[in-house]
Formats: structure tokens, sequence, C-alpha cells
């Protein structure tokens, strides 16, 4: 396994562990809107005062014009996707608005072969199959009866998709110009700045001040935020950005494995499927090929 994979496994696995940070934080009353308010602002707050001590010229922009692509990663991916998945939680579940997020790697493969010309291989498309099977069968969708799946729930869960693929998008742009490190504190900063306003501090200002709310909080935005998306990015920069979507959806495996362990949750044989769907995806985008086919749509 190459440096590039592993570090776009080791983001995912990251980003797996943020069911930990955001289930303590819901008991002390915060909505999954203002967590995601303090997952961007505290990632923002760490990476700033990490660079502002190590590499100063990494906070500034090369040009004005390149906003365009961290508004693209802050507010059309985060802010987006996550806004996206929440309203799809709350118009149907978990397991559903999960699963549909995880149309992601689908998203990014369709906008890599038309914007970055990446090869539509048998290969990845096989692998692509595997992961969003697998998926559906982890976080539960299938089986299950499929009527009772609002249309609104699947819209805004597609929603979640799209914002999701987005950053993989907007970063291989965004990379030709910047480190790993300054997109990702670009990308909270826009974030932050842009969701600050509508957090209530007059209602729950308070509660920051609670020690235990700090540590969430901050361990939020370090290790599934800040970490996570340093390592992925650095990886993203030396590898397809549908082959590295694709690797991380080794992140509801590591979900589903924090679940077992920590919170005791049931583990089923239909998620261990999924589960073995998954890995098999990802240890199959490791093989070699000798001779890359591109995948021929049907005319």
């Amino acid at each position: 396994m190459n440096k590039a994979v592993f570090l776009i496994m080791l983001g995912a696995a990251l980003w797996g562990t943020i069911g930990w940070f955001v289930k303590n934080l819901y008991t002390y009353g915060f909505t999954p809107m203002e967590v995601v308010t303090l997952r961007a602002t505290s990632a923002a707050t760490l990476l700033i005062i990490y660079l502002v001590i190590k590499s100063p010229k990494s906070l500034h922009l090369k040009s004005v014009k390149d906003l365009k692509y961290f508004i693209g990663t802050g507010i059309f991916s985060i802010v987006f996707f996550n806004f996206c998945m929440f309203t799809a939680i709350e118009l149907s579940t978990i397991p559903v608005a999960t699963a549909l997020l995880y149309t992601g790697p689908a998203f990014v493969t369709i906008f890599s072969y038309f914007l970055f010309k990446e090869a539509f291989t048998k290969q990845k498309l096989l692998a692509l199959s595997g992961t969003l099977l697998g998926t559906c069968f982890v976080v539960g969708l299938l089986p299950t009866n499929l009527n009772s799946v609002s249309i609104e729930s699947i819209l805004f869960g597609l929603g979640s998709g799209v914002g999701y693929a987005l950053y993989s998008i907007f970063s291989k742009y965004a990379l030709q110009k910047y480190s790993s490190l300054s997109i990702t504190t670009f990308t909270f900063i826009v974030a932050s700045v842009t969701l600050l306003p509508f957090f209530p501090f007059q209602e729950k200002a308070y509660l920051l001040a609670n020690p235990e709310v700090l540590f969430y909080v901050f361990g939020l935005g370090l290790f599934p935020t800040a970490i996570a998306y340093i390592v992925y990015t650095y990886g993203l920069n030396k590898t397809e950005a549908s082959k590295a979507s694709i690797l991380t959806t080794i992140e509801p495996v590591v979900a589903i494995l924090i679940g077992i362990f920590i919170f005791k949750e049931l583990f089923t044989f239909v998620q261990m499927i999924g589960m073995s769907l998954i890995i098999g995806a990802v240890i199959l985008m490791q093989i070699k090929r000798k001779e890359g086919i591109p995948y021929q749509k049907a005319s």
C-alpha cells in the first residue's frame, strides 16, 4: 500500500470517529447544525494557530480569485452536504441518509470523467458498485422496504452525496496552487464564517465555558476534521479523485466498529456482508492493471 492510499484511508478512518464526539455534544443540547458550526469553527481556529506558528505564508491567498475554490470546498461541500444530510435524517432515518450520502463516490467518478478526463475503467466500475452495495448493507438500506422512503428524503440524501463529492473536485483544482494544509484551513475558515452568524450565542454561549464541552468541541475539530482533511487532501494530490473517493468508503466500516465496541450497538450478518464488500472494493483498487480499458457507454 503506497503512502497516498494510506493517508486517504487514514483520513477516512478519522472521519469514522466523528460519531463519538457528536453523540457526546448532543447530550448537552446542541442541534446538528450547531455541531457543524462548532466543528468548522474549532477546526479553523486550530489550523490558524498552527499556521501562524509554523508557516504564516500558508495563510496568504495567492489571488483573491482563488476564493472560488474555498467557497466550493467550504460552502458547497462542507456546509451544503451537512445541511442536506441532516435534513434527510429528519425526513427519513440515519441509515437511509448515510447510505444516500455515500453516493458521493459515484458523483466524483462521474464529475472526474468529464472534468479531469479520468478513465472510467471496468475495474473502477466494479469497485464502485461494490462500495455502494456494501454501504447499503452496512447502514441498513438493504434489505428494507423502499416504499417507506419519501421522495424528499431521497432528494436531500442525493444532495448530500453531491456536496460530499464536491470537496474532492474543488480540492483537485486548488491543489494546483495550494498545499493540502492551506486548502483545509481556508475551507473551514469559509465554512465557519458562513455558519457563525446563525449560531445562537445568547442561548448556548454558557455551554462553551464547560471544560467537557470544550474537550469534545476541539476534539471534534482536531481529529475527525483538521487532521482528517489534511491527510486526505495530501493523499488526493497523489492519486485520482475518483479512486480516492472510493477508498474513503472505509469510513462507515470504522463507524460500525466504533458502534460495536464503544456504544455496544448490534452488528448483524448483513452488516458483515456489507463491510466485506467495502474492504474487498478497497483491495480491488490496489490491484495493478496491465492495461487500462476505459468503460464504454452504451450508444
